[in-house]
């Protein structure tokens, strides 16, 4: 029995996705500044084109009705995110949907109600999306160094949210009055932005000196062992599944140069890249002056002059918008279920809140704390 969804309905989910994604792919080629990406962006939405069609006249064949209608809102909502968080984080949202669209044309292969034509044409479909999820990758790898930046800033983020969160929250349990909460949540800030930046820093110095030295004694060691070092690669192409005769070539092609030598040991032994050697001042600096701007998000409704109550809910209601943000980025940049890392990230801000809070209240209660 065929327990997989009917293939009218499959299709005609293709057939909004193919519409949605050349209108999104068209936009972004409109904002790309670079003739190189526009082009490239062209081509993907133009073989978008091709595949809706496709898509067309498979229901059509069928007798399905059918209506394409790209949702303003949603195309809307990806301009905005390539706005806000440029191509190189909008490739990663791209992506998603490539690799989305390929596990649905995977199933639809599976199914035992398409024809054999349509079977072959849907296998180039196929291909084409494995080819447009490698062109984006191409492209977002353009981006290392911004990408390698937005994580040091959304480990910052988040920790200033959810730390200064929690902090107003206990203070507003134990406090009546809403700028001494605000003000004890800003020197907070102020304190934990240093710290996190300063942590940042020596941990991505430290890092990179470990890094670095072994880098420095792989190259070394190439210059003088390389004999050994091709025995070592060799055993790693086997390990791989490559056959002798082939890992032989490989290791013999690598060995004519000291430096691939060196790369290739680096990479495959120690897991290391050069170009991925982070920048310690650079680390610290993003994530202090995020972890300060985000603090600001739960502080600023206890300067606003509102009731205490009104300040904490306005404080949750925009820390919580802030916490879903952090969770968006963090999802498309490590391939992350999107829906459920938001749930994660909200969770975990709300919960350490509520805690503290009623420790605030506990401590007010004990203690006889009270400013009003």
């Amino acid at each position: 029995m065929n327990t997989l969804p009917s293939l009218i309905s499959l299709a005609e989910d293709a057939l909004a996705d193919e519409a949605l994604a050349i209108e999104i792919y068209s936009t972004a080629a409109r904002m790309s500044r670079d003739e190189n990406t526009r082009r490239k962006l062209l081509e993907i939405a133009e073989m978008e084109r091709r595949h809706l069609n496709f898509w067309r006249s498979f229901l059509e064949k069928r007798g399905a009705g059918y209506r394409i209608r790209v949702s303003p809102l949603k195309v809307r909502l990806h301009t905005i995110l390539i706005r806000i968080l440029g191509l190189a984080l909008a490739f990663k949202v791209m992506e998603s949907g490539e690799r989305d669209a390929i596990k649905m044309y995977a199933m639809m292969l599976e199914h035992s109600d398409m024809a054999g034509d349509e079977r072959e044409k849907l296998k180039e479909i196929f291909v084409e999306e494995l080819l447009h999820e490698h062109e984006l990758s191409e492209e977002e790898s353009r981006f290392t160094e911004f990408l390698s930046h937005v994580r040091d800033m959304v480990l910052g983020m988040n920790d200033g949210l959810v730390e200064i969160l929690s902090v107003t929250a206990g203070l507003a349990g134990a406090y009546g009055d809403p700028f001494t909460v605000g003000l004890s949540g800003l020197v907070v800030a102020i304190a934990g932005s240093l710290s996190m930046g300063i942590g940042a820093y020596a941990a991505a110095k430290s890092q990179k000196q470990v890094h670095e030295g072994v880098l420095g004694r792989v190259r070394l060691a190439a210059r003088y062992t390389s004999q050994l070092f091709m025995k070592r690669i060799r055993s790693l192409m086997i390990k791989k599944g490559y056959r002798e005769e082939t890992a032989d070539l490989i290791a013999g092609e690598v060995a004519r140069d000291p430096s691939l030598l060196a790369r290739t040991i680096a990479e495959e032994e120690h897991g290391l890249r050069e170009e991925a050697i982070e920048k310690p001042a650079s680390a610290g600096l993003y994530t202090g002056i995020a972890y300060f701007i985000s603090s600001l998000i739960p502080v600023t409704p206890y300067m606003l002059g509102l009731p205490i109550l009104a300040s904490l809910l306005l404080s949750i209601v925009a820390a919580g918008a802030a916490l879903a943000i952090i969770g968006f980025i963090i999802a498309i940049s490590a391939n992350l279920p999107i829906k459920r890392k938001i749930l994660e990230m909200m969770l975990a801000g709300f919960g350490s809140a509520a805690a503290t809070y009623a420790l605030g209240r506990i401590f007010s209660a004990v203690f006889g704390i009270s400013v009003e």
